[in-house]
């Protein structure tokens, strides 16, 4: 049911999706740019990925045990992603942020910790905090539910302002932990960092004493094969991940600097356990999803791919005279219904809900499936034609025309 209130319409129910395709129950075909959320890079259900799981359930589902299929995956995740040297496997992002978060007050001996507004972390109370996506797109500023206790030690900045991190450790001097946001942001639309922001988290952290943590849930694998960290050249101390690494099957991770996560039970003394953590399906899916991806050409197609997309969506915008921003990095896109640049989540939240609203609804009735909020990011994939690219960009053009 996810967001679907945000647009005015009723929550489509599917049937089945195969490569960048996804079919509801009434047999409607929809060109899909929200792909499982992420995970579905490669495409859903492709063949490759289907044939592993097929074989691997034959020898079981979960062994609650150790499987050499963990240790693939976690070679693979740490050869690509810089700042990794190990890394944990868990069940969600969500739960991934949540160790994570554990693991630095551990390291440091601190509790407080700085996360952006518009950035998303997971449903964890702790991080429910301007916390943009879901939360946005209801129209909530916080969650019901969260004691005032719980979220004491959440500090908040607006995102791409060093000024205001600066200001929060000079009024909490050796009381932070660190800093954690998304690279990128894609839960609160789609919003890049300014030259220098990433670099200057990097010093700042380092000055104070506390660690920096990508949040890589959604960028990990998707605008590179090493993440947003590898394609800015900024290594923080800790990363977490999901969706990709999972190839459609839930999973998250946390890795980082050996001697920090040394820290993890059962090597060191932070608690932390997962019933189905690594189990052998989700391993399995996401060593077949990175085999593919790291095939040569792999992010060359989907960036010339998802760059003419959002220069045709752009485009249109114009042609019909709406106010329209975007960008694209790898295969990851967004676009505001307002005057640019969008640097934050307060300027993200002056793009026209209502107008989306309405686009939305014209694009599903043309074929095409995006997010049902104005403050979720798009994704492309390897299984995107050039065919459904300019279907898409006709659709657009028409969707903007009705209701400009």
């Amino acid at each position: 049911m996810r967001a679907f209130k945000s647009v005015g319409g009723q929550p489509i129910v599917f049937d089945r999706v195969k490569g960048p395709y996804a079919w509801d129950v009434d047999g409607n075909k929809y060109v899909d740019y929200i792909g499982s959320w992420g995970p579905a890079i490669c495409g859903h259900a492709h063949p490759e990925v289907i044939s592993a799981l097929q074989e691997a359930i034959e020898k079981g589902t979960s062994f609650g045990a150790p499987c050499a299929l963990e240790n693939t995956l976690a070679e693979m995740v740490i050869e690509a992603v810089p700042s990794v040297e190990m890394v944990r496997f868990v069940n969600s992002g969500t739960e991934a942020c949540m160790s994570m978060l554990r693991l630095i007050r551990a390291f440091t001996g601190r509790d407080k910790i700085i996360k952006f507004e518009g950035c998303y972390h997971g449903h964890a109370d702790m991080f429910l905090v301007k916390a943009g996506s879901g939360v946005a797109t209801l129209g909530l500023p916080d969650s019901p539910g969260v004691p005032r206790s719980t979220t004491a030690n959440t500090l908040t900045a607006p995102y791409n302002d060093l000024e205001s991190v600066k200001q929060l450790f000079a009024e909490n001097p050796d009381a932070i932990a660190g800093v954690i946001l998304e690279p990128i942001v894609g839960n609160a639309g789609f919003i890049q960092p300014e030259p220098g922001f990433l670099e200057g988290l990097r010093e700042l952290t380092k000055e104070n004493g506390a660690l920096l943590v990508f949040d890589e849930v959604m960028t990990g694998f998707r605008i590179s094969y090493g993440g947003a960290q590898a394609h800015f050249g900024v290594t923080p101390d800790l990363t977490t991940m999901g969706k990709v690494i999972g190839g459609g099957l839930p999973v998250g991770a946390y890795g980082g600097r050996k001697d920090i996560m040394e820290m993890v039970a059962p090597a060191g003394p932070m608690y932390q356990a997962g019933t189905l953590s690594g189990n052998p399906l989700a391993m399995t899916a996401g060593i077949k999803t990175l085999e593919l991806l790291k095939q040569p050409g792999s992010y060359e197609k989907l960036t010339a791919t998802t760059e003419r997309l959002i220069q045709g969506i752009l485009d249109a915008g114009r042609e019909a005279g709406l106010p329209i921003t975007g960008g694209s990095v790898g295969a990851m896109f967004g676009f505001f219904l307002c005057e640019g640049p969008v640097r934050n989540f307060e300027e993200a939240k002056t793009t026209d809900s209502v107008r989306f609203g309405q686009l939305h609804r014209a694009m599903l009735e043309r074929g095409v499936y995006l997010a049902p909020s104005a403050f979720e990011a798009g994704f492309t994939s390897l299984a995107h034609s050039d065919e459904d690219i300019d279907a898409t960009i006709k659709a657009f053009r028409e969707s903007f025309s009705a209701i400009a």
